[in-house]
């Protein structure tokens, strides 16, 4: 029997030394994950990659949370491991539980449906925090609208005494949404952003595309401070939204950048379900721990309750491929005229959200709906926040929004209708755009969700991916045909 040594160099890499390329070969076959769609993309067109994305080199190097993989593999080759040499750094890692009274000091601020009310956290937060603190890797997937917000502040308090805490969230909206939370829970917070970068806090909510930046420009001449220098004593890293940790920039940062924090912890209302995105997570942070569905919530009465109204509208021309398809579906006048109508009628019952692929279908829909508000990427942060305010307090307003605004973290509670136009088949997409709409509000526990779509060939097949999520989901759903060009 062979034998080989393995070197753990910190919180997230190891090697295997004095193993056969054979061997190597094999651990790497073993953690390569095809990209579905890699047959799509230039570079595969090319010959230049072969449309996998691995998780180990051939060199023998690879992340600690696919060890379990390797050693599966060595054992079947019969290879034993004659030495484990672990130099990561020692740190006490042993939390006292908590109960829900942790934040009870504090209360909840204006606009929240508890408002001025002791800050109680509800039976699944105590139990998604605790279940954390005994995993030092973990991802945990909470439905959108559970208060992960309110979770992530209680864990970056905790942990305190280890040394600072960097909280990474997908977008700028989301940076002051946390920060907001934990300003009232009294924690030292600073963001970093924009205009705003705030520096010596103990807890630092940002924007993985700001440390990104910060990289480099230092490497370009242009910032004195170094990303080094910025994550410097940070022992604890939080992704809120950590399907977003599929990114390639993420992941560097998480493996390379914060290779020595100990406490690593994602939340997430959406996993994805393709493999080579769930074991990017995977290495980056760890195994799924947990699990609380939008369903259970919903039970609880602590999400409103929604039907999904799938408005199928028969079209009859045909399209030589997706991308000419889907520019018909959002820029046809006529379609966009019907649509506008509906958003019209459905806008009646209360403030809706209508969400967007395109930009041009964004534009043109206000150009039909004088009294909305579109909100897409060049908005400014300020801008965008006014127009969610005024659904706090306002009837029957209209944002319209692209999906990459809107469809991750915002917190817009007072939405009635929900109108989904062409949201595609991506898992992550359609059950995080749903979540902007189940928040519960004081007068409001149900949702209207309109999923407008298609007949035409790729649109049918993407409803029937949607449909499969619903079921999943455990959403309510009703499919009706509506012939539009009457």
């Amino acid at each position: 029997m062979s034998s080989c040594r393995i070197v753990i160099h910190d919180e997230v890499n190891f090697k295997v030394e004095n193993l056969s390329v054979d061997v190597r070969r094999k651990i790497a076959n073993k953690l390569k994950f095809q990209v579905p769609y890699a047959r799509y993309l230039p570079q595969y067109k090319l010959g230049r990659w072969d449309g996998t994305v691995g998780f180990f080199g051939l060199g023998g190097s690879g992340y600690i949370n696919h060890l379990d993989v390797v050693l599966q593999v060595l054992t079947e080759q019969g290879v034993e491991v004659a030495e484990i040499k672990d130099n990561r750094e020692t740190h006490n890692l042993k939390f006292s539980k908590i109960d829900e009274n942790y934040f009870a000091a504090k209360s909840w601020p204006k606009g929240h449906p508890a408002e001025g009310e002791p800050i109680v956290l509800r039976d699944y937060q105590v139990e998604t925090i605790n279940n954390f603190l005994d995993n030092p890797q973990a991802l945990q997937e909470v439905a959108t609208g559970a208060g992960k917000t309110i979770i992530t502040a209680c864990l970056s308090h905790i942990t305190e005494k280890l040394g600072r805490t960097l909280v990474i969230v997908p977008n700028k909206s989301l940076v002051t949404q946390t920060e907001e939370d934990y300003v009232n829970c009294g924690l030292d917070v600073g963001v970093y952003f924009g205009d705003r970068k705030e520096l010596g806090r103990t807890h630092t909510i940002c924007t993985w595309q700001s440390l990104n930046i910060l990289d480099k420009r230092n490497k370009d001449g242009q910032s004195v401070l170094s990303l080094a220098e910025f994550l410097d004593d940070v022992k604890t890293i939080i992704i809120d939204e950590v399907h977003q940790a599929k990114a390639e920039v993420l992941k560097k940062l998480l493996t390379q950048n914060l290779k020595n924090a100990p406490l690593r912890w994602g939340l997430t209302g959406t996993i994805p379900k393709e493999q080579f995105e769930f074991q990017s997570i995977l290495a980056s942070l760890g195994p799924v721990i947990g699990n609380i569905s939008a369903k259970e919530l919903q039970d609880k009465g602590v999400l409103s309750k929604c039907h999904v109204n799938v408005l199928q509208m028969i079209d009859t021309v045909a399209h030589r491929d997706y991308q000419s398809e889907l520019k018909y579906l959002t820029t046809d006048e006529g379609r966009l005229e019907y649509i506008g109508k509906l958003v019209d009628s459905v806008s009646e019952s209360g403030n809706t959200l209508i969400l967007v692929d395109r930009i041009s279908a964004g534009e043109k829909l206000l150009s039909l709906l004088p009294e909305a508000v579109f909100v897409k990427g060049d908005v400014k942060l300020a801008d965008r926040k006014d127009a969610y305010d005024e659904i706090k307090e306002g009837t029957n307003k209209i944002i319209i929004a692209t999906y990459g605004v809107a469809a991750v973290g915002i917190n817009i509670p007072r939405i009635f209708n929900l109108i989904l136009l062409e949201p595609g088949k991506s898992f992550v997409r359609v059950i995080q755009s749903i979540g902007r709409g189940i928040r519960k509000a004081q007068d409001k526990d149900f949702v209207q969700i309109w999923d407008v779509t298609s007949t035409c060939k790729y649109a049918k097949r993407h409803l029937t991916s949607r449909k499969k999520f619903y079921k999943e989901a455990e959403y309510p759903f009703t499919i009706e045909k509506v012939d539009w060009q009457k």
